[in-house]
């Protein structure tokens, strides 16, 4: 799932080498916190929030495929989550 979201994630922001993500695991639950660039952070959200909902969904999906469910929750420079 990691590489997943940060091949997706790389080919969208401008400074792909700023792009982290941490999976924190469950049992039945995965969330994964990306972290990009504060100037690509809009990138990443899209107008109105349509691109972070089409990663969401293509996350979904590919999490239902193996049983489990997973959170994507952007996370700012000063470790505060983006809404």
């Amino acid at each position: 799932m990691k590489e997943f979201v940060e091949y997706i994630v790389k080919n969208l922001v401008d400074h792909p080498e700023q792009v982290k993500i941490n999976e924190i695991g469950g049992t039945q639950t995965l969330i994964i916190e990306l972290s990009v660039e504060k100037s690509d952070i809009g990138k990443i959200i899209g107008k109105k929030g349509k691109t972070i909902n089409a990663i969401r969904t293509l996350l979904m999906s590919v999490a239902s495929r193996n049983g489990i469910r997973v959170n994507l929750e952007i996370i700012e420079e000063d470790g505060s989550r983006v809404e």
